[in-house]
């Protein structure tokens, strides 16, 4: 885990390196601070010379400035390495993302991916800065004091090494008991960004159904979790300034009290006490820093882990060593197919696949809800991987292929289609970068997106809101169909992309698509018999099968499933959405 992450500092290791050495010149000058005070006190004051005590005084001064110089370059560099840290992570996180696969970003929610990228970051950069500075100052600052102290006075430096004992024993049984509750912390923020996303994501359908008080309820009680436990770490951490305080009054008084018996020995002078003061003080407050170190790369640890569970995650899918880069024709073969999401688990999403579609061919896809329509449609485009069996396009295994040529070629308008935010030919251009205004028109034309289009203020550059929520769910999918048309792909897959388009608009959709793109391979998933009825072929699915596969006519006669359908359908003109029996 470390090794993963430290690897991320990459540029900014110079600054990672040079702020420990400006840190290291920092104490150096701060140890010698006390020692001067001593020549000033014995040599200056207590032998009435004034010339010694201007002449230490200017040397303190020196070595104060000298020392904050060091302590300002130490802090900027130390902000310089953590930010570029943090930034790193962020952009190496998001690029990881990027190249999983489903299956992949299946294992994490998407309020966990938030929380890894924004809190976990933030916690671990500010643990990286203070480990930087403070893990070096404060480690140093004590064993330099300890080698001073042993030069004033051995005996002591020895009844303070007994109250430092008794404080590292307490910090870490602090320590001890906190991480676990740090750890819990964490998860529970991933319950409250699912909270909020999910509210704020389906804020219509809240509304919609007056469910306000409930999601209140819902976010309160991930609030007080981490309110909660919050709390409770924060009591535990508290007993640190007791602790340490009590050993900083103890240490005090005693070695004030025998002090005082070795000055009046002679066996001390008052500048030795003095400075022995300050190399005691500046050890436990280097104790109590450490503590924090401690408090902090706790907190830090969890999300260390999070974060290192991100960028080690292999994607399932990657492109072959020798990718075949160029796809023959929209010809799509499924070879005795088992697909499950969870391998070893025994539950087959889809089994026993053979399906054999030639290139130009519209198909239709139906089934009940569940059957596996999405799933199979998926492994197309290799959105996600076969379990065994082979799935090939253009007369080649999936696997074969270089992942963005295969996706460049097989365009999916997925049942659950983004739109993002920026203006309508921005959106359009997800499906072809360097596609013209001319283009764009024609591919709205054929998916009957120009209708509404051109009836619009500013057209084309027309803004569209974060998920499209400025426009219908109709207008989001013809424009879903456009940008896919824009790939001019050998094998279009429209999964359900017409469930919120009237059923003229649909028919007008497919009668464009037959007139002019008839080489591409056309897979039609609905729960709309007028949507599959004219396809070429159709693909009946049931819990994972292919029940039937035929013409619509072929299939009235000879499969009962998809006559049921049409039956209900032409009865109550409702959509097929369960399972006939």
């Amino acid at each position: 885990m470390v090794k993963t992450l430290l690897s991320q500092i990459g540029k900014y290791r110079k600054q990672a390196i040079l702020t420990p050495i400006l840190v290291s010149a920092e104490v150096f000058m701060e140890i010698l601070i006390p020692f001067v005070t001593a020549m000033i006190i014995d040599k200056g004051i207590n032998g009435g010379n004034l010339n010694n005590v201007i002449r230490y005084g200017a040397i303190m001064l020196a070595l104060a400035l000298v020392s904050l110089f060091f302590g300002i370059k130490a802090g900027q560099t130390a902000a310089t390495a953590s930010t570029g840290f943090s930034t790193n992570l962020r952009d190496s996180m998001y690029r990881r993302i990027q190249s999983f696969s489903f299956s992949n970003i299946d294992r994490f929610s998407t309020a966990g991916l938030v929380t890894r990228m924004t809190t976990d970051v933030t916690n671990v950069e500010n643990a990286f800065q203070m480990t930087l500075r403070i893990a070096v100052r404060a480690p140093l600052m004590m064993i330099l004091s300890m080698v001073m102290c042993f030069m004033i006075n051995v005996r002591l430096t020895l009844v303070f090494l007994v109250g430092l004992v008794f404080l590292g024993f307490g910090l870490f049984l602090i320590m001890y008991k906190v991480m676990p509750v740090f750890k819990r912390l964490f998860e529970k923020y991933d319950e409250l960004n699912a909270s909020i996303q999910e509210n704020v994501t389906g804020i219509r359908v809240v509304k919609a159904f007056v469910r306000e008080d409930f999601e209140k309820e819902k976010f309160g009680k991930a609030a007080w979790w981490i309110y909660s436990l919050s709390v409770k770490a924060e009591k535990m951490l508290a007993f640190n300034a007791p602790i340490m305080m009590s050993v900083v009054y103890f240490c005090m008084i005693l070695l004030a009290w025998l002090g005082a018996h070795f000055i009046v020995a002679g066996e001390m002078t008052t500048g030795n006490l003095t400075s022995l003061f300050s190399y005691v003080i500046s050890m436990l407050m280097s104790m109590m820093m450490i503590s924090m170190v401690f408090v902090m790369l706790s907190m830090s640890l969890a999300s260390a882990r999070r974060i290192s569970e991100v960028l080690t995650e292999e994607p399932d899918i990657r492109n072959p060593e020798n990718p075949v880069m160029q796809v023959k024709d929209g010809s799509i073969d499924f070879d005795n197919v088992q697909f499950t999401y969870r391998k070893g688990s025994g539950e087959s999403t889809l089994r026993d696949i053979d399906l054999h579609i030639r290139s130009g061919e519209t198909i239709g896809i139906i089934g009940a809800t569940g059957s596996g329509k999405s799933t199979l449609v998926s492994l197309i485009s290799r959105l996600y991987d076969v379990t065994s069996g082979t799935v090939r396009v253009g007369g080649t295994d999936v696997r074969n292929y270089d992942l963005e040529v295969l996706r460049n070629n097989v365009a999916v308008v997925l049942q659950k289609n983004e739109i993002f935010s920026g203006t309508i030919l921005d959106n359009l251009r997800w499906g072809n970068e360097e596609a013209t205004l001319e283009q764009c028109r024609h591919a709205c034309a054929l998916a009957c997106a120009d209708e509404f289009i051109e009836n619009m203020k500013d057209k084309y550059d027309t803004w569209i809101e974060q998920g499209g929520t400025n426009i219908s769910g109709g207008q989001k999918q013809r424009l879903c169909i456009a940008r896919a048309l824009l790939k001019n792909p050998k094998v279009l897959i429209l999964d359900d992309s017409t469930s919120a388009v009237d059923t003229a608009t649909d028919a007008k959709i497919r009668k464009a698509f037959a007139q002019n793109i008839p080489d591409t391979t056309k897979l039609i998933i609905s729960q709309r018999i007028s949507s599959v009825q004219n396809a070429d072929r159709i693909i009946v699915l049931d819990d994972g099968a292919v029940n039937g596969f035929d013409t619509h006519d072929n299939l009235l006669r000879n499969n009962q499933i998809y006559k049921e359908i049409c039956d209900v359908q032409m009865q109550s003109g409702g959509d097929f959405d369960e399972k006939m029996n």
